[in-house]
């Protein structure tokens, strides 16, 4: 391991030989094995690995939050500021929590109460560290939410989570992190749920407030490039040990250990591969619209139509594969539903040269088998009620394939042989599996029907970049055997470049520029666009106000 040098003062925190195990009937599961690091003050260290390597669950021991105590410490101090928080009584805790040290969590969405304003849940925390209340915790309040460049703030105090979009409810935790002007700020892959545009923006609101407060930083994150922008020093974590440690530059310049260098190496990489340009049409729209009414009155007339997708042609032929990206909202989830017909549309969908725009349900349902969807969230997809077999056959049940028992059993095991899983698991379920297995079995669903078409909706946002790219892989590998035509969406522009043959950017349900992946990369001709790429590639270069916040 690389020698631990600090370039800053004093040391904020220092953590030696600490361990945490988790213990669960009986036994005991170790999560981090005697990792020792240090946070110097104004500092930013990252914590870098895939998930399951033991970054949350260290930053979450600084703070004392583990569920103990099912979770205990086999070994180790936290000397925050000289002092062992290890079993450290209530009354000190507290007095560190929010005060001394503040965490940005993972999903703003789920960590915000649904129930309660955004008022009353930044002023509880001044309420209970500070003691303010009615005006002068709304007075404060005000000050957080500006800080953080919440926009029309005044008026968002009354506003719930729900109302705000994924980039406000982030800033609306920011402004909670940072009420009490901690000395150290814990950031827990504060983007990973965000466009690019929304995460450059918020990683130059952290930065930013970084050095106007002078508090340190504990980054953890899965994505490299965000570290090379933020961080003056990585410690890389694998299965709960920490394997190198050093400055930022130089270990990005001359990484010691293999998993270090793989981690480099593993960002979704290459292009598409050549399709054939005279290839038969597969899907194709013309002005395709789906407007959604807004109703009001006591009558519930429509007086106006959210229109999520306005006027879209496109056309998918064998072998290629259409990215759409664009951001939150932007339309690109409901584009894809529609050319399903699984919500209602309007304008020309033509499927293997037959139109279906006015097909019923049950003529409708004979195509499903020909076009399937990947969904963006593994988890949420799979059912957990039902095993790994029973959720890859259960489309030829469906559909009524007309194979017996083991006939069916045989064409999972292929299924999940061609997606890389071992076909002897399919009897498990999906809580056994990672992330990125849990996605390749909702690839191998969809790919058990053998379709000609399949709509992936951000299939590799929610996994670490290291398996990304094998998912990049397993596409590109099942597009070239089977002849797939593929609408790709994403707001992950590295990995749309890596697969994508033409680009469609989407903003408002409308096309902003659409045309050959080389040129959209290379040369966009639109701002959005070109903000959307600098956002993608260059996140010092992203501009602010590109999108509402």
């Amino acid at each position: 391991m690389s020698q631990d040098t600090s370039r800053r003062g004093d040391k904020l925190v220092d953590v030696e030989d600490l361990s945490v195990a988790f213990t669960q009937d009986g036994s005991q599961t170790l999560a981090v094995d005697r990792v020792s690091f240090h946070i110097s003050e104004g500092e930013t260290l990252a914590l870098v690995g895939e998930s399951g390597s033991g970054k949350s669950v260290s930053a979450l021991s600084l703070m004392q939050l583990l569920p103990y105590p099912a979770a205990s410490h086999p070994s180790g101090t936290i000397r925050y500021r000289g002092k062992n928080v290890v079993g450290a009584d209530e009354r000190t805790l507290m007095g560190i929590r929010g005060n001394e040290i503040s965490m940005i969590f993972q999903e703003p969405m789920t960590s915000l109460n649904p129930l309660h304003t955004i008022e009353r849940q930044v002023g509880e925390v001044l309420a209970v560290h500070r003691g303010l209340r009615a005006e002068a915790a709304r007075k404060r309040v005000l000050e957080l939410l500006n800080k953080v460049g919440l926009q029309n703030a005044e008026k968002r105090l009354g506003a719930y989570p729900h109302e705000l979009s994924g980039g406000q409810r982030q800033r609306v935790m920011i402004a909670m992190a940072l009420a009490n002007e901690p000395r150290l700020l814990i950031a827990d892959e504060p983007t990973t749920a965000l466009d690019v545009t929304v995460q450059a923006q918020i990683l130059k609101l952290l930065k930013g407030l970084q050095k106007e407060m002078g508090m340190a930083m504990l980054l953890i994150t899965h994505d490299l490039g965000i570290v090379r922008k933020m961080a003056d020093r990585v410690c890389v974590m694998k299965h709960g040990h920490i394997v190198e440690t050093g400055e930022t530059q130089r270990l990005f310049a001359d990484p010691q250990h293999d998993y270090t260098r793989h981690l480099l190496s593993s960002e979704p990489k290459g292009k598409p591969l050549a399709a054939r340009p005279d290839a038969p049409e597969i899907m194709k729209t013309d002005d395709l619209k789906v407007w959604f009414p807004i109703k009001k009155g006591v009558l519930k007339r429509t007086v106006d139509h959210v229109k999520a997708v306005d006027g879209i042609s496109l056309s998918v032929r064998r072998g290629h594969t259409v990215g759409v990206v664009g951001e939150s909202g932007s339309g690109k989830t409901t584009l894809g539903l529609g050319l399903l017909r699984l919500i209602e549309s309007d304008g020309p969908i033509v499927f293997m040269g037959q139109h279906i725009e006015d097909e019923s349900w049950s003529k409708l349902r004979a195509r499903r088998a020909d076009m399937q969807i990947v969904f963006q969230d593994p988890f949420g997809s799979l059912s957990p009620r039902l095993s790994v077999a029973q959720i890859v056959e259960e489309g030829l049940l469906v559909h009524g394939s007309g194979l017996g028992y083991d006939a069916r059993r045989q064409r999972v095991a292929e299924a999940l042989t061609e997606v890389g899983l071992d076909p002897a698991t399919m009897d498990r379920y999906p809580h056994e599996f990672s992330g990125g297995q849990r996605q390749r079995i909702a690839i191998a669903r969809a790919m058990a029907l053998k379709p000609d078409f399949v709509v992936l909706d951000e299939p590799t946002s929610a996994l670490d970049m290291s398996v990304q790219a094998q998912i990049v892989d397993l596409l590109r590998d099942l597009q070239q055997r089977h002849d797939l035509a593929y609408l790709f969406i994403s707001h992950d522009l590295k990995v749309v470049r890596a697969l994508a043959d033409e680009v469609i950017v989407m903003r408002n349900g409308k096309v902003v520029e659409q045309g050959a992946a080389d040129q959209i990369f290379d040369h966009p001709q639109t701002e959005y666009t070109k903000a959307l790429m600098a956002a993608a590639f260059d996140l010092e270069a992203a501009p602010e106000g590109v999108v509402a916040s």
